[in-house]
């Protein structure tokens, strides 16, 4: 969550409100068991690390003083890295498609180059499963685990080939995908 954080933050300055709105609507309806709570308390911890900075903004008559978060040099560091690290074979599947929002919205990193990068770790893992299953004798009850995984792996790429065509076809708003 912190990162995704970090990343909507690199796309601009934002208050806490808007974040959690925004998150909500990149995750469709697994965002709405979102605790409301939980993204200020994302942004305390982030500024506490010395990640983001939290500044002042006037606000309406009934809301006079705002808090809008703003990254710090360190916390677009972060973005960056977390931008270019590679999970798989089991990532936070969540996680990976606020990625993919957040690299379209901050056009820090390309989402379809985000996916080719997952896709060759998850390629790698898959080899060295199916290498696996056949280096056990017949019959060993590993097997059926191995053979376990290679289905996973490959359910997975399935996935991502999936996410490949979407971010392909997205040319407007990154956000409404």
């Amino acid at each position: 969550m912190q990162d995704a954080v970090l990343a909507m933050l690199a796309k601009e300055p934002s208050h806490g409100y808007h974040l959690r709105a925004r998150l909500q609507r990149s995750l469709g309806p697994l965002g709405s068991s979102m605790n409301p709570g939980q993204i200020y308390v994302t942004l305390a911890r982030l500024e506490k690390a010395g990640l983001v900075v939290c500044e002042h903004a006037d606000g309406l008559p009934e809301r006079p003083e705002r808090k809008v978060y703003a990254l710090t040099p360190a916390g677009q560091q972060r973005v960056s890295a977390w931008l270019a690290e590679v999970g798989w074979p089991k990532p936070d599947l969540a996680e990976f498609h606020l990625k993919l929002v957040a690299a379209a919205a901050t056009r820090l990193a390309d989402p379809v180059g985000l996916v080719a990068a997952q896709r060759r770790e998850l390629l790698r893992h898959l080899r060295e499963a199916q290498h696996a299953v056949l280096a056990e004798p017949a019959g060993s009850p590993a097997v059926l685990l191995l053979e376990g995984v290679v289905l996973r792996l490959r359910a997975d790429l399935r996935w991502l080939e999936a996410c490949e065509r979407a971010w392909s076809a997205v040319d407007d708003d990154p956000e409404d995908a």
